[in-house]
């Protein structure tokens, strides 16, 4: 329980707001929570996917260099890898999963042509040309398994954010409002019984006046005059009361 809590009505009804939006906040979170492990779940099925053409891209293009190099020698290869001077343009972009931004890569000029290399006819051969083909390949699925592991972190650390919110907001957060809505919730429950047994003391003790205030009255009432002197007569006493003497009745 906190220490500042103050136990008046406006912080019980401020608390019982706050716990209502706490536990809304709650369920959106845990919705939130369940729709990117969903999505985590499909992409990491998509990942094992790229990741096997991935490795079935670098075993085909390591297959067609060994050929070339076989076939071409390997300073030819060498030769031809210098010549080429364009380099591959990537631009990196963000798209927006459930709140998380993940990375969207664009490339461009990765896979071209035999006559877009700004190779001549004569210093290349098919061999060399299917080389260059396969890692033009290669590239692509690199760049795209980046994008895919890249997102899969992402989202990742998401799923450890959101789920630490919820477990804070279920183990920490809502039980001290609860707890501190309970004490102010009793506190002043005690003082409402403490204000109706003083309201209830106050009560008796008005009554008991106006009960000795009419036995008075009627005891002024029970004064009688005497029907042969006409003095007063006193009916507790049982005699006549006059000036100059009492008597008996």
């Amino acid at each position: 329980m906190a220490d500042d809590v103050k136990p008046t009505r406006a912080e019980e009804l401020r608390l019982k707001e706050q716990i209502e939006l706490a536990e809304s906040g709650h369920s959106i979170l845990e919705k939130k929570r369940d729709s990117l492990i969903h999505d985590f779940m499909e992409m990491v099925g998509e990942a094992k996917d790229v990741q096997q053409e991935l490795i079935d891209q670098f075993s085909e293009a390591e297959t067609a260099m060994n050929k070339a190099i076989a076939l071409e020698g390997s300073s030819r290869l060498t030769s031809v890898a210098l010549a080429i001077d364009q380099t591959p343009q990537i631009e990196m972009e963000t798209r927006n999963l459930m709140g998380v931004k993940v990375p969207d890569i664009k490339s461009e000029q990765v896979r071209r042509e035999p006559h877009e290399r700004g190779l001549s006819m004569i210093s290349t051969s098919s061999r060399i040309d299917e080389t260059i083909d396969a890692y033009e390949k290669l590239l692509e699925h690199v760049i795209e398994y980046a994008e895919t592991e890249t997102a899969l972190m992402k989202l990742l650390e998401e799923i450890d954010k959101t789920k630490r919110r919820v477990s804070a907001l279920e183990e920490r957060v809502i039980p001290e409002m609860k707890d501190n809505l309970n004490y102010v919730s009793q506190v002043l429950e005690e003082s409402a019984r403490e204000e109706t047994f003083r309201m209830k003391k106050i009560k008796e003790k008005k009554q008991a006046e106006e009960q000795q205030e009419r036995e008075q009255e009627a005891a002024e009432k029970e004064q009688t005059t005497c029907p042969v002197c006409g003095d007063s007569f006193d009916s507790e006493r049982g005699m006549h009361v006059h000036k100059s003497q009492v008597h008996d009745e």
